[in-house]
């Protein structure tokens, strides 16, 4: 597991699972022959993505950045439409971590979509219960009312076995939360109305999780968005107001997404100070 100090704050990432998501769709309206320079692509136009949690340990806390794919909830023809090569192995990271499901104090989710928030809950014999029990699961309120009342398009992403178990725990916020002196939850729509990005300022240190509007690495341009985005127009104005924030405070952008890069550090003019890859033979 990779970690990165990044003042007060500490990330580990986790093992959450692995799919293949069709290259064009996860790039938009931009031409293969453009984003294929930027992120690797196999022969059937798919390319790999991770799933994998942010353990954020900050000031004696414990705090994970969604969930990941979870365990047991997919059917084959999920498994098989949404290329999933791998699910969760949460518990084995934290076991490695010396940790469990209950010493996370509160879940930051960037938004609800099934590869994001399958991880919230487990099948049982009588259906579904949380993974973390009584802990606070935060979220934004536009984010909140999607999943549980989703439209035509999105109720193929927005699942009950995902929220249903879960209301308890759920609080919800409008535009910003603190989390914590110096980490943010911000309401940002874009890929999701609900979407959220999550900040964290510590001095000169700084990092930004840009989630799902900037997914991986080779989605720095901050025209490139997805063909999943709702909004992307949003998207688009979201990334550039953020990406600019961020190369002013040479922060660290972080991902979930990226099965190449855990973290990237820009400088001012958005060349890369430094990097984080991941350890290829971790799976």
């Amino acid at each position: 597991m990779e970690t990165l100090q990044i003042g007060r704050a500490q990330l580990t990432w986790l093992n959450g699972g692995v799919n293949y998501l069709d290259g064009g769709a996860m790039f938009g309206v931009v031409p293969k022959p453009l984003w294929s320079k930027k992120y690797p692509v196999n022969e059937r136009n798919q390319i790999e993505l991770r799933t994998d949690p942010i353990l954020l340990q900050l000031d004696g806390k414990n705090y994970l950045i969604d969930s990941g794919m979870g365990q047991n909830k997919l059917t084959e023809k999920q498994i098989r439409n949404f290329g999933v090569q791998q699910q969760s192995n949460i518990d084995v990271s934290l076991k490695q971590l010396g940790m469990t499901t209950a010493d996370i104090d509160a879940i930051l989710m960037t938004h609800l979509h099934f590869d994001h928030a399958c991880g919230l809950t487990k099948p049982t014999s009588s259906g579904y219960e949380p993974v973390f029990k009584d802990t606070p699961i935060y979220t934004s309120q536009v984010e909140w009312h999607e999943m549980q009342h989703p439209n035509i398009r999105s109720r193929n992403t927005y699942w009950k076995m995902n929220w249903e178990p879960i209301v308890n725990d759920v609080m919800t916020f409008l535009d910003e939360l603190e989390i914590a002196p110096g980490l943010k939850m911000i309401h940002t729509g874009g890929h999701s109305d609900g979407h959220s990005i999550i900040t964290f300022e510590d001095g000169v240190d700084c990092f930004i999780h840009m989630a799902d509007i900037m997914p991986t690495h080779g989605h720095q341009n901050k025209l490139w968005v997805l063909a999943y985005d709702d909004f992307p127009v949003t998207s688009v104005l979201q990334k550039e107001k953020w990406m600019a924030f961020g190369y002013e405070k040479r922060a660290w952008f972080t991902f979930y997404h990226d099965a190449y890069y855990r973290a990237i550090q820009f400088d001012q003019d958005g060349n890369r100070l430094n990097v984080l890859e991941r350890t290829r033979d971790i799976d």
